[in-house]
C-alpha cells in the first residue's frame, strides 16, 4: 500500500519515539488518514501513535484542533497559519508531544490561481520547540500521487521535529 521509502521512515519513527517515550497525534485533511495509516502499519506503533484527526472540513478543523474561524477566513483551510493551528491544536491534546499536520488541494478540482492542485501546507508541532512549516507544490500529478507526496514529505517533517534537541 506504501512505498518502500514511506514504511522505512514511519519505521524510523515509531522506533524513535518508542525510545523516547513521544506520544504522537495526526492532524489530516487532503490526505484523509493517510498518515496515521502508515505509521500504525508499523508494527509497535500502539505505543506512539495516540490519535489521528481526519478534519477535512473547516467545521471539523475548527471544532476538533482550534483552528480559528477568522484564519479561515482571511487565508483559507489551505494556508500555511492554518497548518500552523491545525497541528498546534493537536499538541494541545493530553498527552501528545508531536504532531504532524497537513491541509492542501489534491485535485483533480478545486484550484485556483492563487492555490493551485498539488499546493499543500505541513506544519509539524512539538512541546518545547517551535512550529515548523513547509509549503509544497508538487503540481496537478493526480489526487493519488499528490496524496503519496504529502504522506511522504509530512513523515520526513515529523521525523526532523521528533529528532529535534
Amino acid at each position: 500500500m506504501f512505498s518502500e521509502e514511506i514504511i522505512e521512515l514511519a519505521n524510523r519513527i515509531i522506533s524513535h519515539c518508542s525510545k523516547k517515550g513521544i506520544k504522537l497525534a495526526l492532524a489530516e485533511s487532503c490526505t484523509g488518514g493517510l498518515i496515521t495509516a502508515a505509521l500504525i502499519d508499523i508494527p509497535g506503533s500502539s505505543s506512539v501513535v495516540d490519535r489521528g484527526f481526519v478534519t477535512y472540513s473547516n467545521r471539523a478543523k475548527v471544532d476538533m484542533l482550534g483552528v480559528d474561524k477568522l484564519t479561515l477566513k482571511s487565508e483559507g483551510a489551505v494556508s500555511e497559519k492554518t497548518a500552523r493551528e491545525m497541528a498546534e491544536g493537536a499538541l494541545k491534546t493530553r498527552g501528545i508531544n508531536a504532531t504532524v499536520a497537513v491541509t492542501g488541494i489534491a485535485g483533480p478540482g478545486g484550484g485556483s490561481p492563487d492555490k493551485p492542485v498539488g499546493r499543500v501546507h505541513i506544519a509539524a508541532a512539538r512541546t518545547g520547540h517551535k512550529t515548523r512549516h513547509k509549503k509544497c507544490n508538487f503540481g496537478d500529478l493526480g489526487r493519488s500521487r499528490v496524496r503519496e507526496e504529502t504522506v511522504l514529505t509530512a513523515l520526513k517533517l515529523l521525523n526532523q521535529i521528533v529528532r529535534a534537541r
